[in-house]
């Protein structure tokens, strides 16, 4: 999880590659209203959001009513969405991809994506880090993707007992 530019997509993918389990880039299922009101600059507001998450809320719970792992690629800005993203089932949990503002700014400016550099500041806004009592790990993409995986990797193998909320 976290904001546009972030690096959800190259870490989601190559999580899932590694570990053999599923994978969904949460953008495929945003309705296209939702890609057009982006593409033109505009940010979504929580009315916009809930179809979409009911997507990969469904997503998900295929996969877990089949026993199967999976790893998805989504924003999950505000707590409210993670809870509901919770609902699909038991072990859903977050990996928080934390880069600085004028990284993310220089990732959006130099890639070809619906979302433009211009909706960093209200993605920011919006962004509610996790919380101490949410299972999720804040990773800082300082010391690269191999180091991010290795750490996500690392913390989603251990028993929910014995993994922090707080991460490197």
């Amino acid at each position: 999880m976290g904001v546009s530019g972030s690096g959800k997509t190259t870490v989601a993918q190559e999580l899932a590659h590694r570990l053999g389990w599923a994978f969904l880039e949460g953008d495929s299922v945003h309705p296209p209203a939702n890609v057009a009101k982006m593409s033109a600059g505009t940010p979504l507001n929580d009315d916009d959001r809930w179809p979409w998450l009911d997507a990969i809320v469904h997503w998900m719970s295929q996969r877990l009513q089949r026993g199967e792992s999976a790893v998805v690629a989504c924003s999950a800005l505000r707590r409210i969405y993670r809870d509901y993203l919770r609902q699909a089932g038991p072990g859903v949990r977050f990996a928080y991809l934390h880069v600085p503002h004028d990284e993310l700014a220089r990732r959006m400016r130099s890639r070809d994506h619906f979302m433009p550099p211009s909706l960093l500041d209200s993605q920011l806004a919006t962004l509610e880090e996790p919380g101490a009592d949410e299972d999720a790990l804040r990773v800082t993409e300082e010391h690269g993707v191999e180091s991010t995986l290795a750490a996500i990797v690392d913390w989603a193998c251990r028993p929910a007992a014995a993994r922090e909320s707080v991460g490197p």
